[in-house]
């Protein structure tokens, strides 16, 4: 009996002793479909997106919705390759840190990688994340906001760790896939201290704050550099001093010029004009403000200007028509692709999915010999109510094609020439010796009312504007 009873004891200290070599022998990763193993570890087993193939071309009559229809990186149009037209981008701060919450309601969205922390490690694995979700969507480019892919830190020192720590890991990733950053950017309106704003805010404290906040993400060097003035306005004029703000405004990105030169940055600074929200006004409302801003201090050929489609509708303007007056400026240096509701007065960063509008901003861009080194950024998200990880997939798929498609429409117009020969008809008469005159600035008052006397009352043609809208209906 006793020897029945040391037997069973020897074989249970044996069966103990291989478990516990098996557990010390397994890996503590993280599974992709069991969250709960994850605890601190930045570490993944697997994929981030298992079963989401690379996303290839099928042509418009695929019904693969995991396939692109119309964008087709390596075809060429109008001696360009499509992925050089888009330098396509995607934004950090919506796909990885966007929960679908809302003013009225809370976080809908719980993807499969995250821990419900905002700890340093979790913040590695979502870069992680990134560059498989990326790499899968064949996208070269992604975007992001200091604080959303590094945590906040007590200290300024201890902030600026967290940031160098994932960037490390950032630059190792996009070595390894062969990525680049569009552009970066300082959150500088999230944490109460920019409650008044940042280069606009009263408290000195707070202007040098987020003046060394810049400098650090300044320091990462995509190919660009972009400023969005959140708060950089005011919700009363009663206790505002406008002019002293839009001076120390003037200072700071004055500073940041002179620190771009410093470090040898090459890209270009980029501000992205909005007209109020958070703010009841903010200081770069639509692109025409911003471009006059930047003249009277003297910055303008050291800016560009970053066009958001829904920023140009809350502004009241359309975006062909925000990106028009960037472009005849100079300024047209990059376009967040997004757009939002007519019937919402708010921010709502949707994909752009109307394949007219689409039309009328590659237009644009065309005339523009194209957005290098900017490129297009979708600075949009998820509506709170689609919760599956392919959504991720299935609306930046349909955003790229939507740009594609208006890329050849675009391209239709401009091959068949009709409505660039419609306008030229428009404007026929000033293709005269005293249009030339007129142009060159030597016909004075005094010669055009002469001209008057010897015409008599002028013959006015028709605009031809249901003729022009035909013309480009027959591209869609």
């Amino acid at each position: 009996m006793m020897k029945m009873k040391l037997g069973k004891t020897v074989l249970l200290l044996l069966c103990l002793k291989v478990f516990c070599c098996a557990v010390i022998a397994v890996p503590q990763t993280c599974p992709a479909n069991d969250v709960d193993k994850c605890g601190d570890s930045d570490g993944w087993e697997g994929e981030f997106f298992p079963g989401i193939p690379k996303i290839k071309y099928e042509g418009p009559f695929s019904k693969n919705p995991l396939s692109f229809k119309w964008y087709n990186a390596e075809e060429e149009i109008l001696g360009k390759k499509m992925k050089d037209w888009f330098r396509f981008s995607v934004a950090f701060w919506h796909t990885f840190r966007g929960t679908g919450a809302d003013p009225f309601g809370a976080q809908t969205k719980y993807w499969p990688w995250e821990d419900g922390t905002n700890s340093l490690n979790m913040a590695k694995r979502r870069m992680r994340a990134n560059f498989e979700f990326i790499s899968k969507l064949g996208v070269d480019f992604w975007c992001f906001h200091d604080r959303d892919i590094a945590p906040d830190g007590k200290t300024l020192e201890e902030s600026n760790a967290n940031l160098d720590e994932v960037v490390a890991l950032a630059k190792e990733l996009q070595t390894q896939a062969k990525k680049r950053v569009l552009w970066g950017t300082a959150q500088l309106f999230v944490h109460p201290r920019y409650m008044h704003g940042a280069a606009t805010s009263p408290e000195l404290e707070v202007y040098a704050y987020a003046a060394a906040q810049v400098k650090k993400a300044m320091e990462v060097q995509g190919e660009n550099y972009v400023f969005w003035g959140g708060r950089e306005g005011y919700q009363s004029l009663l206790n505002t001093d406008m002019e002293r703000e839009l001076n120390h405004l003037a200072r700071f990105l004055e500073a940041a010029v002179a620190y771009k030169k410093k470090i040898g940055f090459k890209g270009t600074l980029l501000i992205e004009p909005k007209p109020q929200e958070p703010t009841k006004h903010q200081y770069d409302w639509d692109a025409a403000t911003s471009a006059n801003f930047l003249r009277k201090y003297g910055l303008i050929g050291e800016f560009k200007l970053n066009i958001e489609c829904n920023h140009a509708t809350l502004s009241g303007h359309s975006c062909h028509h925000e990106l028009e007056t960037a472009r005849i400026n100079g300024l047209l240096g990059n376009i967040d692709a997004n757009t939002g509701d007519p019937q919402v007065g708010w921010d709502t960063d949707q994909f752009l999915v109307d394949i007219q509008e689409a039309t009328l901003i590659m237009l644009s861009v065309i005339r523009n010999g194209g957005l290098a080194p900017g490129g297009f950024n979708f600075d949009a998200k998820l509506r709170r109510e689609s919760t599956d990880v392919e959504d991720l997939f299935i609306a930046h798929i349909v955003g790229m094609d939507t740009l594609a498609r208006g890329l050849r429409n675009a391209a239709k117009l401009i091959e068949d020439g009709s409505l660039a020969e419609l306008v030229r008809k428009r404007y026929q008469t000033f293709d005269t010796e005293i249009g030339a005159q007129i142009a060159a600035g030597k016909a004075d008052f005094e010669l055009l009312e002469k001209k008057v006397k010897e015409w008599g009352e002028p013959k006015v043609a028709s605009a031809k504007q249901e003729l022009a809208e035909m013309i480009f209906q027959s591209a869609m």
